[in-house]
């Protein structure tokens, strides 16, 4: 790793020497733009909106839009000018609990790295930054900016997390927050049945970019002369569900399947047993026999009318 900082953490009257570098690296897949035809580089020249002319790095200067056209131009002597004391210091401002610190306010992490001499003072504040379990607010200046910022250990080594400014935070403003939506106390048990089925222990091991691997596998492809084998389709995001209990529940039973956790059997009600074609045919045979023996005893029985003619002949 190449150093971009050096300078001093100021620790009171303790002076370390330390110097910077980035924790960390994107992993983007980087283009450029070529000419579709021949594959040749484009290019870009810095050109004047007024005279057209083309302009050296020399004469680019700086400038602020004033509004109504008009611009405030810049120099490097102007830069020079401000008071940025802590140019080549990390000033601790104060110990805070880490907890304090919302991490959206964090914005890049460099690692400190002991300078000549000042190991000893650097293992120091370490090992006080551990036992107290706090974290230590600086200000640091990179790239001619002052910035806001906090020294923590991770892995025996301090890191310094850079932070937007308090300023810089947007306020969220949506209209639902105005509304009253109340949740009821059974989606909220269930919610936390979901939560339970889907905790674990946060491994980043474990999450892979996908989307760089495949674009990859696609440039190896043409590299190599060989097809590009499509990669499989994701499972389509379920549609929004109408009942939010229902569609919780759903999801607490795709959790405990994924984990491999079945859930036991519903017990369901016996169905009576099928009759066998025999049966059948004896049933339908008995049904006839008395549907005949009912209409021979209607067809031989005598009405009372009948019975009195028969009487008088």
């Amino acid at each position: 790793m190449r150093a971009i900082w050096k300078g001093a953490v100021s620790f009171g009257l303790v002076s370390i020497a330390v110097k910077l570098y980035s924790a960390t690296e994107e992993k983007d897949i980087r283009f450029h733009q070529v000419h579709r035809t021949d594959g040749g580089r484009i290019k870009y020249q810095r050109t004047c909106s007024v005279d057209g002319e083309v302009v050296s790095y020399d004469d680019i200067a700086k400038g602020y839009d004033i509004g109504g056209g008009e611009m405030v131009i810049l120099t490097d002597e102007d830069f020079a000018e401000l008071p940025l004391t802590t140019s080549r210091a990390i000033d601790v401002l104060q110990f805070v609990p880490a907890d304090q610190i919302d991490p959206l306010l964090f914005a890049k992490a460099y690692y400190l790295e002991p300078e000549g001499q000042a190991a000893k003072p650097y293992v120091l504040l370490r090992d006080a930054l551990t036992e107290s379990d706090r974290v230590a607010v600086v200000k640091i200046a990179i790239r001619q900016r002052e910035q806001l910022a906090t020294l923590r250990v991770h892995d025996d080594v301090l890191v310094l997390n850079t932070m937007l400014w308090p300023d810089e935070v947007r306020t969220p403003e949506f209209g639902f927050l105005d509304d009253d939506i109340e949740t009821r106390p059974a989606e909220l048990a269930m919610a936390g049945s979901l939560i339970d089925s889907m905790a674990g222990s946060f491994q980043p091991d474990e999450f892979t970019d996908n989307y760089r691997a495949a674009l990859q596998e696609v440039i190896d492809a043409k590299v190599e002369g060989r097809e590009v084998v499509a990669p499989e389709e994701n499972e389509e995001a379920p549609a929004a569900a109408v009942d939010l209990m229902a569609a919780l529940k759903a999801s607490v039973e795709r959790a405990k399947q994924a984990r491999g956790e079945t859930a036991p059997p519903k017990a369901t009600k016996a169905a009576p047993p099928k009759a066998t074609p025999a049966k059948k045919t004896a049933a339908k045979k008995t049904a006839a026999k008395k549907t005949t023996t009912a209409a021979k005893a209607k067809a031989t029985k005598t009405t009372p009318a009948e019975k009195a003619v028969r009487k008088s002949a």
